[in-house]
């Protein structure tokens, strides 16, 4: 059943709707709850339904707002917005995006990942589609089960490698829901074209899989040619229903991100942002940092910690861009020492996936290291940027990070795990191991702090920066792929809205009053590069005009009775 659609007329966009009485009301695209007018009440069947007093979205932004400081815990804050983004989904951007600074952190990182642990007894409503592995032989009803039929972005996950708390199974669903919410409230993308779904493959957690409250399907995960098999149907199956969408993959675990990135970038416009949005951030924070030391790329030593598909992607990205900067290849391969499980990952190493083996060093290097641990390998490289994508908390010690400041002259250190409790330090520690002289950007938000006289703002390497503006690029211009050039001038563009700000001498990230201007910069050069590149479907007008005509701003449409 299509429960809406929404009709361009001369005064702006009007929902025609087959629904009537309490069923409009249980729909949170339609829902307007005190804020239907007399005349809607009468028609859909709502007279007598609500108070009689109409309201408009601002009074219920105060209303809402009032509702939420009653609550004192972030989780608490975090339900709270769930439940009114299941209602009102109006209200719910409309509150969010006028109090975005302070609730970013509650819908998205760090609390999300609190909310993706306790899905499965907090759950209270459904959002989006789950497409489970029993039902791999009805997915047209499943993806024409949407309540959005004009779906233009849809965020996919498997759960099996959310943040830095692993497999979380169906849990995992909350990542998509947030990472739409921000291509919404950031990137102006409109809520009635987007889709979060979740693919249900099992889980091999064993906690969840013994815990009566799992709302998955209780299996071991499965096969990796049933995987590749079942991703291929739904694939095709998108294709056909939504011709022109976006993917974006999210959270899947490093042994599948990266294969299926290559596999399908071809195939459909698809990015995957643990890969590539990781890396253009990160890109981003680099530039801006080597500015403010009047250093180039290629004078960095590059040691990321953590090589899995975030990690991965930012050597990718990194690499790319070098490249594209006229770097020789071999060169800039130098430049790069990954430190996964097993240590410092040297090419001759056999359980090296194809993305590690990219960046892994040549074999006759192996002598030249007593231990390949973090310490040994700092003492040895020197690394004038050192990144964090291992989710293993505390690893860079005070230790280390005294010795790399004795080592290397104002340091880049990225400490990038998420959430808070797996980073690998708190800003405040390397700035007092440094005695000041790192520059830093954290994967999660961290509160300001005193060193010394002054008030160090701590810069957010997040990926918020880079993904909502990215895809409003592309949905602006109906890209149909994404390619390295439009991530490398979404890099460009982020860093030189850090430029702009004037917080702090420390900063090499937007602060998060930025975040609009920075997605909307962002998209206008992706899409200017998808129209160089003859990527993009519609080119009939401006870059600017485009971007700013499609972006989405919260407000109550009119809605007519259409059986």
């Amino acid at each position: 059943m299509q429960y809406y659609q929404i009709i361009q007329s001369e005064t702006g966009p009007v929902i025609h709707s087959p629904l009537k009485g309490k069923p409009i009301l249980t729909i949170p695209q339609l829902n307007k709850g005190t804020a239907f007018t007399i005349e809607e009440r009468k028609q859909l069947g709502l007279l007598g339904k609500l108070p009689p007093c109409v309201e408009t979205l601002e009074a219920q932004k105060k209303r809402a707002y009032v509702q939420y400081c009653d609550y004192s815990q972030p989780m608490h804050k975090n339900i709270f917005l769930n439940v009114l983004h299941n209602t009102n989904e109006i209200l719910f951007y409309g509150l969010v995006k006028q109090h975005f600074k302070e609730m970013m952190p509650i819908v998205y990182t760090p609390v999300v990942g609190d909310s993706v642990i306790d899905f499965n007894k907090a759950f209270r409503q459904t959002r989006g589609l789950y497409v489970c592995y029993e039902d791999r032989d009805c997915l047209d009803e499943i993806f024409r089960n949407a309540t959005n039929t004009d779906v233009k972005l849809i965020v996919v996950t498997d759960g099996s490698g959310v943040l830095g708390i692993g497999d979380q199974g169906v849990g995992g669903m909350g990542i998509p829901i947030a990472k739409l919410v921000l291509y919404t409230a950031i990137g102006g993308v409109s809520p009635y074209n987007t889709l979060p779904v979740m693919i249900d493959v099992g889980t091999d957690n064993p906690d969840l899989l013994k815990d009566p409250l799992y709302l998955g399907w209780r299996h071991p995960r499965i096969d990796d040619v049933k995987y590749r098999e079942f991703i291929e149907k739904i694939i095709d199956c998108v294709m056909r229903i939504y011709p022109d969408v976006f993917v974006h993959w999210e959270d899947f675990s490093s042994r599948h991100a990266s294969t299926i990135l290559k596999h399908y970038q071809n195939k459909i416009c698809t990015f995957n942002d643990d890969i590539q949005g990781t890396g253009v951030v990160t890109l981003a924070a680099i530039w801006s940092a080597l500015k403010k030391k009047s250093q180039t790329l290629g004078e960095q030593r590059f040691l990321i910690f953590g090589a899995g598909a975030a990690g991965c992607g930012i050597a990718d990205h990194l690499y790319f861009s070098m490249l594209q900067l006229g770097y020789n290849p071999k060169e800039v391969r130098e430049c790069f020492w990954l430190i996964d499980r097993q240590g410092l990952l040297f090419e001759d190493d056999p359980i090296l996936h194809e993305a590690q083996r990219r960046f892994a060093r040549p074999s006759h290097e192996r002598p030249g290291y007593d231990r390949y641990d973090l310490e040994t390998v700092i003492r040895k490289v020197k690394p004038t940027v050192l990144i964090g994508s291992s989710a293993v908390k505390g690893a860079f010690t005070e230790q280390i990070l005294k010795e790399l400041a004795g080592l290397v002259d104002r340091p880049l250190i990225l400490p990038l795990s998420n959430p808070i409790s797996r980073a690998e330090a708190t800003p405040q520690l390397i700035m007092e191991a440094t005695d000041g002289s790192a520059f830093v950007a954290t994967g999660s938000p961290f509160p300001s702090f005193n060193f010394g006289d002054e008030l160090v703002i701590t810069g957010q390497c997040n990926n918020a920066y880079a993904f909502p503006g990215i895809g409003l690029g592309v949905v602006a211009v109906n890209a149909r792929r994404i390619s390295d050039q439009m991530l490398l001038a979404a890099s460009r563009a982020i860093s030189q809205c850090v430029e702009e700000n004037i917080y702090s001498k420390w900063l090499i990230t937007p602060i998060p009053e930025m975040a609009v201007l920075v997605a909307k910069r962002v998209a206008y050069a992706v899409a200017e590069v998808a129209i160089e590149q003859g990527l993009a479907q519609a080119t009939n007008e401006s870059v600017v005009d485009r971007v700013d005509r499609v972006y989405w701003e919260p407000k109550y449409y009119p809605i007519i009775y259409q059986p």
